[in-house]
């Protein structure tokens, strides 16, 4: 049985880690700041309404 400090071992989980946030966690990161932002401007043309000059 492996030790947990094998070299192997922990190049495997670096790796696993690394594809886990380049493939999974960074555009679902990305996908959450850019619709929250579209949510929160959104949200604030509701209450102050659009921009531009008033009619």
């Amino acid at each position: 049985m492996p030790s947990m400090d094998d070299p192997t071992q922990r190049v495997r989980k670096e790796t696993r880690l690394f594809l886990f946030l380049i493939v999974v966690f960074f555009p679902l990161l990305s996908v959450a700041i850019v619709g929250g932002y579209g949510f929160f401007v959104w949200f604030l043309q509701m209450l102050l309404g659009p921009p531009g000059p008033p009619h």
